[in-house]
């Protein structure tokens, strides 16, 4: 009884999708499991320094919420190796991915069947919505509806790239979301939600120009969360020209380029050199969501 596991990293929200759109990225958090005396999580990642090593790991309490969930009583113990490319409370998704490999260790011990539905469904009632668990558990861009039960579309993405700005800094989703406002005038709903919508269906036909323009006239969290984020406005003005669109990653700080990736190649150089503050990764979306091979 091993397995070595595989989730993709998620960028959120897409500009007017909040908290409903995701997209899975080619950056991974990849762990082992295998039988041990008792529980215990050892990080091999520059990311993942400080790692509770017992049962209060994060990973563990969402596979014993599982077994709650179940009716079972115990896990069986485990050594848990972990080794992550996902910077922490960058707006990556990081938690997304811990969330759904505590799903699938619960899964996969318990001997469960868990569906898709099933484990999309129990993500998403952890996280409070789907935009980055949903993603990260199947893959693709995903849509979604979280009320009591989720309801979500999968979309396959290829031929587009996203080159994630990553600030040195943290930004907490909590603080993130204590600066949006508490209520939306009606004009102002209306307003928002035709971006939205004019968004979904700019990812359904892939027409990454309109996509992009949209972005540009997010109303329901990029105009409040912007002031967190001090490299927000010189990045927009670095990549103006080239990109189709750039928006917060999630709660942030990372800010995200939507952009061909012949011309993401062509200037990242650049790009690295005017503000090597931060770390610009040309990344890929990705279609499968988490995997699990049988061994080691």
């Amino acid at each position: 009884m091993s397995w070595r596991i595989k989730v993709p990293a998620t960028t959120a929200n897409l500009g007017a999708g909040f908290d409903s759109i995701g997209v899975a990225l080619d950056l991974y958090l990849f762990i082992k499991v295998s039988p041990s005396d008792e529980w215990a999580f050892v990080s091999h990642s520059k990311h993942l320094t400080e790692v509770p090593k017992g049962k209060e790991n994060f990973i563990y309490q969402i596979a014993e919420k599982v077994a709650t969930r179940y009716g079972k009583q115990t896990l069986p113990p485990c050594h848990v190796e972990l080794f992550s490319d996902i910077p922490l409370a960058r707006g990556l998704g990081s938690s997304a991915t811990a969330i759904a490999v505590g799903i699938e260790i619960a899964n996969l011990l318990l001997e469960l069947n868990l569906s898709e539905r099933d484990k999309v469904q129990i993500a998403t009632e952890i996280e409070g919505h789907p935009d980055n668990v949903a993603p990260a558990i199947i893959g693709g861009a995903v849509i979604g509806h979280y009320e009591d039960v989720v309801d979500y579309v999968k979309l396959d993405l290829e031929n587009i790239s996203f080159v994630a700005v990553i600030p040195e800094f943290e930004l907490k989703t909590k603080d993130a979301r204590q600066v949006l406002p508490d209520t939306f005038s009606y004009a102002d709903a209306v307003r928002a939600s035709s971006v939205a919508n004019v968004t979904t269906a700019a990812l359904v036909k892939q027409d990454w120009a309109l996509l992009g323009r949209m972005m540009a006239q997010e109303h329901f969290h990029e105009p409040y969360r912007k002031k967190l984020i001090p490299h927000y406005d010189a990045v927009k003005a670095l990549v103006n020209d080239d990109a189709h669109g750039i928006y917060i990653s999630g709660a942030g700080p990372t800010l995200m380029i939507l952009i061909d990736e012949v011309i993401a190649e062509k200037q990242l150089h650049y790009w690295r050199k005017t503000m090597p503050e931060h770390e610009w990764l040309v990344l890929k979306p990705v279609n499968i969501g988490i995997e699990v091979v049988d061994g080691y």
